[in-house]
């Protein structure tokens, strides 16, 4: 994933990452997942993404 992708971009990504997962991820996944909504907070100009509980 590049720098420079679109919030819509970015949320497809992320959709495809849970579908692949079948609902549940791996650790290593989970820290792709991370990644990826933040850096879809910072495409859509969300700010700060709070971790959830």
């Amino acid at each position: 994933m590049g720098g420079d992708l679109s919030a819509e971009a970015i949320n497809q990504e992320i959709r495809e990452l849970w579908a692949r997962a079948g609902g549940r991820l791996s650790p290593e996944q989970r820290m792709e997942y991370t990644r990826l909504v933040v850096a879809w907070a910072a495409a859509s100009g969300q700010g700060e993404v709070a971790e959830a509980a």
